[in-house]
């Protein structure tokens, strides 16, 4: 399986998108739906009506990428918050294998100016 750099935005659309769409509608979805550069150094997510196909598109400085993995009896598990959620990259690697994001809980990031 391939891993995306860590540094990477993901934002996860939440409504089902036509499974038909090619770079350049996915494109369009991104500037007027979520309000986003599609440029930007970030991973947008979309997935079709069944929840069994995911398309990753992001923009590598020369070219789109357009990546698509389709479960053959599986469901991906949604999460159902706002319109556009992010993710860390990590949470985007447990949606493509399988996992439920709402069951899973990490540890809030905490920022310290002092030891002691």
């Amino acid at each position: 399986m391939f891993r995306l750099d860590a540094g990477l935005k993901v934002y996860l659309h939440r409504e089902a998108v036509d499974g038909r769409k090619n770079i350049n509608g996915l494109a369009t979805i991104v500037e007027q739906a979520l309000g986003l550069n599609p440029f930007a150094a970030a991973v947008f997510v979309f997935s079709n009506r069944r929840r069994n196909r995911v398309k990753l598109l992001l923009w590598d400085r020369t070219g789109f990428w357009l990546l698509m993995k389709r479960l053959e009896a599986d469901r991906f598990k949604w999460p159902k918050d706002a319109a556009v959620v992010e993710l860390t990259v990590e949470q985007l690697h447990w949606l493509l294998e399988g996992i439920d994001l709402s069951a899973m809980q990490m540890h809030p990031e905490r920022k310290y100016r002092r030891v002691g």
